[in-house]
């Protein structure tokens, strides 16, 4: 056989009976990590920050991640137009007979957006430059999404295209296809599977896209980002747009394998429109995600060069001096310090 079962000890519950499930816990695990790696690189510039400032940011930013995630899903994504004959649903973690499920659907173009507008307010309330606190965030971001794919895989959804190839792996709540089809019985008999009742439905290989995704967007992302970008940082915001161009690029070659969603199909179709979207028809039909992507890919560019002009007009303002009052402790410690001083002296005096 040349493909892959799905590991069948995999359980979306980390206790089974009760609501805890291991993909809310991977997002538990992604903040912590970005956390860590965002703290290491304040250390690392020597920076006198205050952690609970930088805590609260990221409560912040979880909060707007999560309901720009939902919301942005439950309008771009959804067909059934339930959630706009009952808004009160997008927020609703029970289905029709009360049993919990959770958010079901989340949107990762939704909760970047989110990201970007709680990071934007932080910046202007704390003081500090959003360009240079973006490029810090941006480098850590990437390695959280590993575990938020694995999430994925453990809930065994969002899973890719049939395949012939090796790498195909058997999802168990994949769509199964009539056996006696001739593009079945072709894949079945490429991979060496046997077909038990040719008047039954097969299930066949699919790619496991969210370990594609776990180890490009995450893994190879992040190192991308962390041990080469960052260490060519000329100007604030060269992190974040090149986080922008390389997420979108990576995630755009990554859709050709991963199926689109159910009930939306392609966007764009500009060859065999009529082709099924659980096989792989032409480079030239393009998904929901790979629309979003390319515009990613745009906006990166040019952020990269405002950016860029805004550093060329602000020389003076540089990363290394742009700390606020509010998270970066240095210059009010010095400032108490001085008054302390002045107490004492002013005592002595009398």
């Amino acid at each position: 056989m040349s493909y892959l079962n799905y590991p069948d000890w995999i359980r979306p519950e980390i206790i089974p009976g009760l609501p805890f499930r291991w993909y809310g816990f991977m997002y538990l695990v992604a903040f912590a990590i970005t956390y860590l790696l965002v703290s290491r690189q304040l250390r690392e510039r020597k920076v006198n920050y205050d952690a609970d400032e930088v805590t609260s940011y990221f409560f912040w930013t979880i909060i707007g991640v999560l309901v720009c995630a939902r919301i942005f899903a439950t309008i771009v994504y959804d067909t059934s137009g339930r959630y706009l004959r009952a808004p009160w649903l997008v927020f609703w973690p029970f289905d029709e007979t009360g049993a919990f499920t959770g958010l079901q659907g989340m949107s990762y173009h939704g909760g970047f957006l989110g990201a970007i507008v709680a990071t934007v307010v932080f910046c202007r309330v704390k003081r500090i430059s959003f360009l240079d606190w973006g490029d810090t965030v941006a480098a850590a971001v990437p390695l959280g999404y590993t575990f938020g794919r694995l999430g994925n895989f453990i809930n065994g959804e969002l899973y890719g295209r049939v395949t012939s190839s090796p790498l195909g792996m058997i999802f168990p709540e994949a769509e199964r296809f009539p056996a006696s089809d001739p593009w079945v019985k072709n894949i079945a008999g490429k991979i060496g599977m046997s077909i038990p009742d040719p008047a039954g439905l097969l299930n066949l290989p699919r790619h496991p896209s969210q370990l594609y995704e776990a180890f490009f967007e995450g893994l190879v992302l992040w190192a991308f980002l962390w041990f080469f970008i960052r260490k060519r940082k000329s100007y604030d915001g060269f992190v974040m747009g090149w986080y922008m161009i390389g997420y979108g690029i990576v995630r755009f070659f990554i859709e050709y394998f991963r199926e689109p969603d159910a009930g939306i199909g392609y966007r764009i179709s500009l060859a065999h429109g009529d082709a099924p979207t659980y096989l792989f028809s032409s480079p030239w039909n393009f998904s929901t995600g790979q629309i979003l992507c390319f515009l990613m890919i745009i906006g990166g560019i040019l952020f990269l060069a405002i950016a860029r002009g805004w550093s060329r007009r602000h020389p003076g303002r540089s990363s290394a001096s742009g700390t606020g009052t509010a998270i970066f402790r240095e210059t009010g410690t010095r400032e108490k310090s001085g008054r302390n001083s002045a107490r004492r002296t002013r005592k002595k005096i009398r």
